[in-house]
């Protein structure tokens, strides 16, 4: 069996996946609220 050394793994796929998922959750958060301020502001 192979040891594992701290710091070899190939991680650029693993980070840009990370980085793309951050994207998704930050503008679906703001669609959320602009929604949620929307419907406050014109159903109110």
């Amino acid at each position: 069996m192979v040891d594992h050394k701290h710091g070899e793994m190939e991680i650029k796929g693993n980070e840009k996946t990370f980085d793309g998922f951050m994207k998704w959750v930050t503008w679906s958060v703001i669609v959320i609220l602009v929604l949620i301020v929307g419907m406050a502001i014109f159903i109110t």
